[in-house]
């Protein structure tokens, strides 16, 4: 996981985003669009939102620089068994970085999002797709 560096007295994106009320509405609307997505939905019908939503809220929050509150298991690991194509993994991609343009996240919070973003995409795709990076056309 991908955390950008700031000097110790710098705001964290985290807070700068607005805290933990804009990361709870951002992940809403995440699963809102991810469950109207028909690319999306089948992996997504037949979970229970309520612990996806809460490790999302708390993986977003620290790489964020919020609180330090993810325990999941290894995203590898979790995504594995999903066979997440790149095809997938984009669209969920370019979803939070609607969600968080949405919330006026400034313009390095999302690009700092792009980069993580990127870096995470070869550790939670794992079915065979077209590669194409983050934020690109699809």
């Amino acid at each position: 996981m991908t955390t950008t560096t700031q000097p110790e007295n710098a705001e964290s994106m985290y807070d700068r985003i607005g805290g933990a009320s804009t990361v709870t509405r951002v992940v809403d609307r995440l699963y809102t669009l991810i469950l109207d997505d028909s690319l999306l939905r089948p992996t997504f019908h037949d979970k229970d939102l309520v612990p996806l939503k809460r490790h999302m809220t708390a993986l977003l929050s620290q790489v964020l620089g919020g609180p330090k509150a993810y325990t999941g298991q290894d995203l590898a690991t979790v995504h594995q068994p999903l066979a997440i194509t790149d095809a997938q993994y984009r669209s969920v991609a370019d979803y939070l970085l609607a969600c968080l343009y949405i919330e006026h996240a400034p313009a390095d919070v999302l690009a700092a999002m792009v980069e993580t973003l990127t870096t995470l995409q070869a550790t939670i795709v794992s079915a065979d797709s077209d590669p194409a990076p983050v934020g690109s056309p699809t």
